[in-house]
Protein backbone atom coordinates (compact mmCIF):
# COMPACT_ATOMS: atom_id res chain seq x y z
CA UNK A 1 0.00 0.00 0.00
CA UNK A 2 1.96 3.43 -1.14
CA UNK A 3 1.30 6.85 0.17
CA UNK A 4 0.43 8.32 3.87
CA UNK A 5 -2.19 5.63 5.42
CA UNK A 6 -4.70 6.21 7.54
CA UNK A 7 -4.74 2.47 10.44
CA UNK A 8 -8.14 2.15 11.16
CA UNK A 9 -8.39 -0.64 14.33
CA UNK A 10 -11.66 -2.36 14.54
CA UNK A 11 -14.05 -5.21 14.74
CA UNK A 12 -14.63 -6.63 11.44
CA UNK A 13 -18.27 -5.62 11.84
CA UNK A 14 -18.07 -2.42 12.58
CA UNK A 15 -20.73 0.04 11.23
CA UNK A 16 -18.84 3.16 12.51
CA UNK A 17 -15.64 2.08 11.32
CA UNK A 18 -17.81 1.73 7.65
CA UNK A 19 -18.38 5.43 7.95
CA UNK A 20 -15.22 7.15 8.13
CA UNK A 21 -13.49 4.16 5.87
CA UNK A 22 -16.13 4.95 2.99
CA UNK A 23 -15.37 8.83 3.69
CA UNK A 24 -11.60 8.47 3.39
CA UNK A 25 -11.97 6.33 0.49
CA UNK A 26 -13.94 8.97 -1.22
CA UNK A 27 -11.51 11.37 -0.21
CA UNK A 28 -8.91 9.20 -1.78
CA UNK A 29 -6.51 8.70 0.80
CA UNK A 30 -5.37 5.09 1.43
CA UNK A 31 -6.90 3.00 5.04
CA UNK A 32 -5.53 -0.26 6.79
CA UNK A 33 -8.71 -1.72 8.75
CA UNK A 34 -7.64 -4.40 10.97
CA UNK A 35 -8.59 -6.45 13.75
CA UNK A 36 -5.49 -6.98 16.81
CA UNK A 37 -7.59 -9.98 17.53
CA UNK A 38 -6.50 -11.66 14.15
CA UNK A 39 -2.78 -11.47 15.50
CA UNK A 40 -1.07 -13.33 14.73
CA UNK A 41 -3.17 -15.94 12.81
CA UNK A 42 -4.08 -13.58 10.25
CA UNK A 43 -2.04 -10.38 11.21
CA UNK A 44 1.48 -10.34 11.21
CA UNK A 45 3.95 -7.55 11.73
CA UNK A 46 8.48 -7.06 11.04
CA UNK A 47 9.16 -3.82 12.40
CA UNK A 48 12.98 -2.58 12.73
CA UNK A 49 14.28 0.10 14.32
CA UNK A 50 16.71 2.82 13.37
CA UNK A 51 15.87 6.08 14.36
CA UNK A 52 12.33 5.41 13.69
CA UNK A 53 10.21 2.27 13.12
CA UNK A 54 9.89 0.63 9.77
CA UNK A 55 8.97 -2.57 8.33
CA UNK A 56 5.59 -3.90 7.73
CA UNK A 57 2.13 -4.70 8.81
CA UNK A 58 0.35 -7.46 6.63
CA UNK A 59 -2.73 -9.15 6.51
CA UNK A 60 -3.09 -11.90 3.50
CA UNK A 61 -4.21 -10.06 1.37
CA UNK A 62 -2.64 -6.19 2.14
CA UNK A 63 0.39 -4.81 3.71
CA UNK A 64 0.96 -1.12 4.82
CA UNK A 65 4.83 0.38 5.76
CA UNK A 66 4.70 1.80 9.44
CA UNK A 67 6.47 4.56 8.64
CA UNK A 68 3.74 5.40 5.78
CA UNK A 69 1.27 5.30 8.69
CA UNK A 70 0.21 8.74 9.85
CA UNK A 71 -2.43 8.52 12.00
CA UNK A 72 -4.53 5.78 13.96
CA UNK A 73 -8.21 5.28 14.58
CA UNK A 74 -8.72 3.22 17.64
CA UNK A 75 -12.55 2.09 17.21
CA UNK A 76 -13.53 -1.05 18.66
CA UNK A 77 -10.74 -3.44 18.23
CA UNK A 78 -10.12 -7.46 19.82
CA UNK A 79 -7.74 -7.38 22.80
CA UNK A 80 -4.78 -8.92 21.61
CA UNK A 81 -4.15 -13.19 22.01
CA UNK A 82 -1.70 -15.56 20.83
CA UNK A 83 -1.81 -19.27 21.78
CA UNK A 84 -3.86 -21.23 23.08
CA UNK A 85 -5.95 -20.07 25.86
CA UNK A 86 -5.06 -22.00 29.06
CA UNK A 87 -2.36 -23.93 27.24
CA UNK A 88 1.39 -24.48 28.32
CA UNK A 89 3.10 -20.81 27.35
CA UNK A 90 -0.37 -19.22 26.42
CA UNK A 91 -0.59 -16.38 29.17
CA UNK A 92 3.34 -15.88 27.91
CA UNK A 93 3.00 -15.95 24.54
CA UNK A 94 -0.59 -13.38 24.88
CA UNK A 95 1.86 -10.99 27.00
CA UNK A 96 4.80 -11.46 23.96
CA UNK A 97 1.94 -10.20 21.54
CA UNK A 98 1.09 -7.27 23.80
CA UNK A 99 4.66 -6.11 24.88
CA UNK A 100 6.16 -6.11 20.56
CA UNK A 101 2.54 -6.04 18.76
CA UNK A 102 0.86 -4.01 20.81
CA UNK A 103 3.90 -2.01 21.50
CA UNK A 104 4.23 -1.24 17.58
CA UNK A 105 0.83 -0.39 17.02
CA UNK A 106 1.02 2.49 20.22
CA UNK A 107 3.87 4.15 18.87
CA UNK A 108 1.41 5.00 15.73
CA UNK A 109 1.20 8.85 15.84
CA UNK A 110 -1.62 10.91 16.46
CA UNK A 111 -4.16 8.42 17.42
CA UNK A 112 -7.89 9.78 17.84
CA UNK A 113 -8.15 8.44 20.56
CA UNK A 114 -5.27 7.35 21.94
CA UNK A 115 -5.72 4.10 23.30
CA UNK A 116 -4.10 4.91 26.75
CA UNK A 117 -5.92 7.88 27.49
CA UNK A 118 -8.92 6.43 26.37
CA UNK A 119 -8.54 3.62 29.15
CA UNK A 120 -7.79 6.49 31.93
CA UNK A 121 -10.71 8.97 30.93
CA UNK A 122 -13.67 5.75 30.86
CA UNK A 123 -13.21 5.73 34.74
CA UNK A 124 -16.56 7.48 35.21
CA UNK A 125 -15.17 8.93 38.94
CA UNK A 126 -11.95 10.33 36.71
CA UNK A 127 -14.84 12.55 34.33
CA UNK A 128 -16.30 13.80 36.73
CA UNK A 129 -13.52 15.35 39.02
CA UNK A 130 -11.87 16.77 35.06
CA UNK A 131 -15.56 18.13 34.63
CA UNK A 132 -15.65 19.83 38.24
CA UNK A 133 -12.43 20.98 37.82
CA UNK A 134 -13.15 22.33 34.12
CA UNK A 135 -16.12 24.67 35.94
CA UNK A 136 -19.21 22.22 34.40
CA UNK A 137 -21.70 21.61 36.54
CA UNK A 138 -21.77 18.06 37.99
CA UNK A 139 -24.64 15.78 40.10
CA UNK A 140 -23.96 14.86 43.65
CA UNK A 141 -22.96 11.27 42.81
CA UNK A 142 -22.29 8.30 45.32
CA UNK A 143 -20.16 4.89 44.60
CA UNK A 144 -20.37 2.89 47.46
CA UNK A 145 -20.41 -1.03 48.58
CA UNK A 146 -22.01 -0.01 51.63
CA UNK A 147 -25.88 -0.06 51.14
CA UNK A 148 -26.11 1.82 54.74
CA UNK A 149 -24.36 4.74 52.90
CA UNK A 150 -26.20 4.00 50.20
CA UNK A 151 -29.57 4.31 51.51
CA UNK A 152 -28.81 7.37 53.53
CA UNK A 153 -27.33 9.11 50.01
CA UNK A 154 -30.50 8.47 48.25
CA UNK A 155 -33.11 9.64 51.38
CA UNK A 156 -31.45 12.89 51.23
CA UNK A 157 -32.02 13.54 47.54
CA UNK A 158 -35.67 14.48 46.21
CA UNK A 159 -34.85 12.02 43.66
CA UNK A 160 -32.03 9.50 43.11
CA UNK A 161 -30.88 7.42 40.35
CA UNK A 162 -28.42 3.89 40.37
CA UNK A 163 -26.32 4.01 37.07
CA UNK A 164 -24.17 1.47 36.43
CA UNK A 165 -20.27 2.09 35.50
CA UNK A 166 -20.42 -0.59 32.46
CA UNK A 167 -23.89 -0.91 30.58
CA UNK A 168 -23.84 -4.26 29.38
CA UNK A 169 -22.89 -7.89 30.26
CA UNK A 170 -23.14 -11.44 28.79
CA UNK A 171 -25.96 -13.69 30.23
CA UNK A 172 -26.46 -17.09 29.03
CA UNK A 173 -29.06 -16.12 26.54
CA UNK A 174 -26.87 -13.32 25.15
CA UNK A 175 -26.34 -9.48 26.36
CA UNK A 176 -28.09 -8.04 28.61
CA UNK A 177 -28.74 -3.86 29.37
CA UNK A 178 -28.36 -2.19 32.36
CA UNK A 179 -29.77 0.93 32.16
CA UNK A 180 -30.07 4.27 34.43
CA UNK A 181 -33.09 3.70 36.96
CA UNK A 182 -34.74 5.66 39.57
CA UNK A 183 -33.69 4.12 43.13
CA UNK A 184 -35.64 4.93 46.46
CA UNK A 185 -33.55 3.90 50.07
CA UNK A 186 -36.33 1.12 51.19
CA UNK A 187 -35.41 -0.46 47.76
CA UNK A 188 -31.33 -1.01 48.45
CA UNK A 189 -30.47 -4.33 49.97
CA UNK A 190 -27.54 -6.03 50.91
CA UNK A 191 -26.15 -6.81 47.52
CA UNK A 192 -24.76 -3.50 46.98
CA UNK A 193 -22.19 -5.07 48.94
CA UNK A 194 -21.25 -7.29 46.04
CA UNK A 195 -20.01 -4.74 44.11
CA UNK A 196 -18.92 -1.05 43.77
CA UNK A 197 -22.35 0.87 42.85
CA UNK A 198 -23.03 4.39 41.64
CA UNK A 199 -26.09 6.55 42.56
CA UNK A 200 -26.31 10.04 41.68
CA UNK A 201 -28.93 12.62 42.25
CA UNK A 202 -31.55 13.13 39.65
CA UNK A 203 -31.40 16.08 37.54
CA UNK A 204 -34.82 18.02 37.21
CA UNK A 205 -34.38 18.13 33.15
CA UNK A 206 -35.75 19.79 30.13
CA UNK A 207 -33.94 17.98 27.59
CA UNK A 208 -30.38 16.30 27.28
CA UNK A 209 -27.64 16.92 24.99
CA UNK A 210 -24.96 14.54 23.31
CA UNK A 211 -22.47 16.66 22.57
CA UNK A 212 -19.88 14.94 20.13
CA UNK A 213 -16.32 16.69 19.77
CA UNK A 214 -13.68 16.27 17.58
CA UNK A 215 -10.59 18.26 17.51
CA UNK A 216 -11.86 21.14 19.17
CA UNK A 217 -15.31 20.69 16.49
CA UNK A 218 -18.73 20.86 18.58
CA UNK A 219 -21.71 18.84 17.22
CA UNK A 220 -24.35 19.26 19.81
CA UNK A 221 -27.68 17.31 19.08
CA UNK A 222 -30.77 17.96 21.58
CA UNK A 223 -32.24 14.55 22.79
CA UNK A 224 -36.33 14.85 24.27
CA UNK A 225 -37.38 11.59 25.35
CA UNK A 226 -41.47 11.17 24.79
CA UNK A 227 -41.46 8.38 26.96
CA UNK A 228 -40.78 7.71 30.70
CA UNK A 229 -38.04 5.50 29.70
CA UNK A 230 -36.94 7.64 27.40
CA UNK A 231 -36.78 10.82 29.83
CA UNK A 232 -34.85 8.54 32.29
CA UNK A 233 -32.31 7.08 30.02
CA UNK A 234 -32.70 7.79 26.33
CA UNK A 235 -30.94 4.77 25.62
CA UNK A 236 -33.33 2.36 26.93
CA UNK A 237 -36.62 3.72 24.43
CA UNK A 238 -34.48 5.03 20.92
CA UNK A 239 -38.03 5.27 19.30
CA UNK A 240 -38.71 7.71 21.60
CA UNK A 241 -37.05 10.21 21.56
CA UNK A 242 -36.79 13.51 19.40
CA UNK A 243 -33.80 14.99 18.08
CA UNK A 244 -32.83 18.96 16.96
CA UNK A 245 -29.59 20.43 16.58
CA UNK A 246 -28.55 22.62 19.57
CA UNK A 247 -26.27 25.33 20.31
CA UNK A 248 -23.56 24.98 23.11
CA UNK A 249 -23.19 28.13 25.57
CA UNK A 250 -19.97 29.83 25.57
CA UNK A 251 -19.00 28.56 29.13
CA UNK A 252 -19.83 25.10 28.49
CA UNK A 253 -17.86 25.08 25.06
CA UNK A 254 -14.49 26.94 27.24
CA UNK A 255 -15.00 24.35 29.95
CA UNK A 256 -15.39 21.01 27.63
CA UNK A 257 -12.16 22.30 26.33
CA UNK A 258 -10.54 22.40 29.27
CA UNK A 259 -12.09 19.16 30.37
CA UNK A 260 -10.70 16.95 27.49
CA UNK A 261 -7.42 19.11 26.91
CA UNK A 262 -6.93 17.36 30.47
CA UNK A 263 -8.01 14.38 30.15
CA UNK A 264 -5.84 14.02 26.23
CA UNK A 265 -8.48 13.31 24.45
CA UNK A 266 -9.21 14.43 21.00
CA UNK A 267 -12.63 12.73 20.60
CA UNK A 268 -14.79 12.54 23.21
CA UNK A 269 -19.31 11.64 23.13
CA UNK A 270 -20.67 13.59 26.11
CA UNK A 271 -23.89 13.31 28.01
CA UNK A 272 -25.30 16.24 29.72
CA UNK A 273 -28.52 16.63 31.16
CA UNK A 274 -30.23 20.56 30.65
CA UNK A 275 -31.96 21.59 34.00
CA UNK A 276 -35.03 23.76 33.39
CA UNK A 277 -33.69 26.68 34.22
CA UNK A 278 -31.03 26.10 31.51
CA UNK A 279 -27.53 24.83 32.96
CA UNK A 280 -25.94 22.19 31.65
CA UNK A 281 -24.98 19.43 34.35
CA UNK A 282 -22.38 16.81 32.96
CA UNK A 283 -23.17 13.43 32.80
CA UNK A 284 -20.52 11.44 31.35
CA UNK A 285 -18.03 11.08 28.35
CA UNK A 286 -17.26 7.58 26.30
CA UNK A 287 -13.63 8.67 24.59
CA UNK A 288 -14.95 6.01 21.90
CA UNK A 289 -18.84 6.93 21.81
CA UNK A 290 -20.95 6.29 18.57
CA UNK A 291 -22.12 9.19 16.54
CA UNK A 292 -23.29 7.67 13.33
CA UNK A 293 -26.89 7.48 14.28
CA UNK A 294 -26.65 11.40 15.90
CA UNK A 295 -25.50 12.49 12.39
CA UNK A 296 -28.01 10.49 10.75
CA UNK A 297 -30.70 12.05 12.82
CA UNK A 298 -29.56 15.45 12.73
CA UNK A 299 -27.11 16.05 9.52
CA UNK A 300 -24.22 17.02 11.84
CA UNK A 301 -21.20 16.33 9.61
CA UNK A 302 -19.36 14.05 12.66
CA UNK A 303 -17.89 11.44 9.95
CA UNK A 304 -16.44 14.01 7.78
CA UNK A 305 -14.95 15.94 10.55
CA UNK A 306 -13.07 12.97 12.03
CA UNK A 307 -11.91 11.80 8.00
CA UNK A 308 -10.46 15.28 8.65
CA UNK A 309 -8.88 14.86 11.70
CA UNK A 310 -7.21 11.63 10.38
CA UNK A 311 -6.26 12.80 6.99
CA UNK A 312 -5.11 16.36 8.30
CA UNK A 313 -1.36 16.89 9.03
CA UNK A 314 -0.82 17.40 13.01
Amino acid sequence: MNGDTVLVLTARLDATADLVVTELDRRGVPVFRCDPADFPDRLGVSGYFDGRWRGTLHSPYRSVALDRIVSGYYRRPGRIAAGTAGSPGGEWATAEARGGFGGLLAAVPRWLNDPGRMEYAEYKPVQLAAAARAGLATPATLVTTDPDAARAFVAGLPRAVYKPFCGAYRAEDGTRFIYTSPVTADAIDESVRHTAHQFQEWIDKDHEVRLTVVDGRFFAARLTGRSVDARTDWRSDYDAVDYAVAEVPDPVRAAVTAMLGELGLRFAAMDFAVHRDGTWYFLDLNPNGQWGWIEHATGLPICAAIADALSTPG
